[in-house]
């Protein structure tokens, strides 16, 4: 394995946890959005009313995508697995 292989196989790695991670990340920045601007009209600074509805959100979002993401995990490990049986 060669300085560009190793590179090619990083940048893949970091794509791969990236995408399967937005859904996740997306999903926690829209409702933290909404949770801040709900807390900017009322004036209700509640801790948990920050966190419950992320974490809520972020589980719903998680276990609809999960065949997605499994997708990409798997889309990365068959790479990886070929490239080991190939000999890089």
């Amino acid at each position: 394995m060669n300085e560009a292989d190793a590179l090619d196989l990083v940048q893949y790695a970091i794509w791969t946890v990236l995408t399967a991670s937005a859904p996740a990340v997306a999903a926690a920045m829209l409702v933290g959005v909404v949770i801040a601007l709900i807390q900017a009209l009322t004036q209700i600074q509640e801790i948990t009313l920050t966190f419950v509805p992320k974490i809520v959100a972020i589980f719903l979002v998680v276990a609809l995508t999960a065949p997605f993401i499994g997708a990409q995990i798997s889309s990365f490990t068959n790479v990886i697995f070929q490239r080991i049986e190939n000999g890089f």
